[in-house]
């Protein structure tokens, strides 16, 4: 009877060691909130249904979690504090400072540095943004980036050389004066005031040695005579040249430049399979840069693991192992238009498809090397990119001057950082 007691007592602090609802055995089931909708959720169901036939104890469980991606950070706070989290959420790369601060992110730190999973293979701009204080809190789900995508057509008509991977600013204010004509913007820009606003705003500042925080991320460190300089650049386009369409919501450039009416606009490749459609003779060149310098931004979002439990948790996470080695990579970005997560999948015969596909996405690709820099791991960036998204919408749609603009911008920035410490 004591031997049995004690079996009981045993097997009482072993239930004990798992998280309240984890089984301590037997078959793990895995929610995976991705987002998508469409072929992108058919290929995540594809993705999901294969790893399952390889692993028979893991079943993965696909679900949309909200057809608007913008609300999953929202969405998944929502549960977590009802106790029901997915086991795996598409997180924006800019959430990751706050997930970091939340105990239930299943820290991945031990799975991204474990020999099979080849954590430098992914370029710096997806594991700056991946990382927040040493802490590895998500693995990338989709990487972009920013450059040029102009109309070949447009330029030959104007008499324009195509741009070379060496020009500048200057040059491409020139090339928009030069294409506005007869109905047609040279150029483009998104004034909503919102991060699709400012990203487009940050190389330049980088480009130039410049910083958007100081590195204790106490103060606003972009309010410099360089970016004060990018910015008059852009308000004398749209003010003085009249070369630059000002998209106030942020869905009309795109549709303009596929229908001719736009000459060049700064963009990702997620543009590109839309202007194939479209029929458009098109190019694709790095971003204009600053005595040689052709920084750009890229977008990274992850795949967050949530902690319900040890053994969901990492299971989990050995399906994030699985989902992003180079041929799932192949699937889930090339097959879907977007650009490889690894640089181990650019060797595979489905990159080169991809490529020969979708003409100049090796731009793209290359481009990533010059994506350097991750936007500030700060909860308030959201906020401080609010101030700099009015600052440039003013100076460039009002007649605010840029030094003024960029002034008011760092002064509230620096309230929004002094209020978040």
């Amino acid at each position: 009877m004591k031997a049995a007691a004690a079996l009981l007592l045993v097997a009482g602090l072993l239930a004990g060691c798992s998280s309240p609802g984890e089984q301590a055995d037997g078959p793990i089931e895995l929610t995976w909130w991705h987002g998508q909708v469409e072929t992108q959720a058919k290929v995540i169901e594809e993705l999901a249904a294969e790893y399952g036939k390889a692993h028979p104890d893991v079943k993965i469980v696909p679900a949309v979690g909200t057809t608007n991606v913008d609300e999953m950070l929202q969405k998944v706070q929502a549960v977590l504090a009802g106790g029901k989290a997915p086991d795996i959420a598409y997180m924006y790369g800019t959430w990751m400072p706050h997930l970091a601060k939340n105990p239930k992110v299943y820290d991945l730190t031990a799975t991204v540095q474990a020999p099979g999973f080849q954590w430098e293979d992914f370029w710096p701009s997806e594991r700056a943004v991946s990382e927040v204080n040493g802490k590895v809190v998500g693995v990338p789900a989709l990487v972009d980036n920013l450059a040029v995508i102009y109309n070949k057509r447009l330029f030959d008509a104007a008499g324009l050389a195509y741009p070379d991977k060496n020009w500048t600013w200057d040059d491409f204010r020139a090339a928009a004066r030069k294409l506005t004509r007869d109905g047609v913007y040279g150029t483009a820009y998104p004034v909503t005031g919102t991060e699709d606003t400012v990203w487009r705003f940050w190389p330049m500042l980088w480009q130039q040695g410049g910083a958007i925080v100081t590195p204790d991320g106490k103060k606003s460190a972009f309010n410099t005579p360089q970016a004060v300089g990018a910015l008059d650049l852009w308000s004398a386009m749209a003010r003085q040249d009249k070369s630059v369409y000002l998209d106030q919501n942020g869905e009309k450039f795109l549709p303009l430049f596929q229908s001719g009416k736009i000459g060049m606009i700064v963009s990702g490749p997620f543009a590109l399979l839309d202007i194939i459609d479209h029929k458009v003779s098109y190019g694709v060149q790095v971003l204009p840069g600053y005595n040689g310098n052709h920084e750009s931004i890229a977008g990274p979002d992850n795949w967050v693991v949530f902690d319900n439990g040890s053994r969901r948790a990492k299971a989990a996470a050995d399906f994030l192992t699985w989902l992003t080695r180079p041929e799932q990579d192949a699937r889930w970005t090339l097959g879907l238009g977007n650009l490889p997560v690894r640089k181990a999948t650019t060797a595979l015969p489905a990159y080169q498809k991809f490529i020969k596909d979708i003409p100049d996405m090796d731009v793209f690709t290359a481009n990533l090397d010059n994506a350097r820099q991750a936007r500030p791991h700060l909860p308030a960036y959201p906020e401080l990119s609010e101030k700099v998204g009015n600052a440039i919408a003013q100076a460039m749609v009002g007649d605010t001057p840029a030094a003024q603009a960029l002034a008011k911008a760092a002064a509230d920035a620096d309230t929004v950082l002094g209020r978040a410490r």
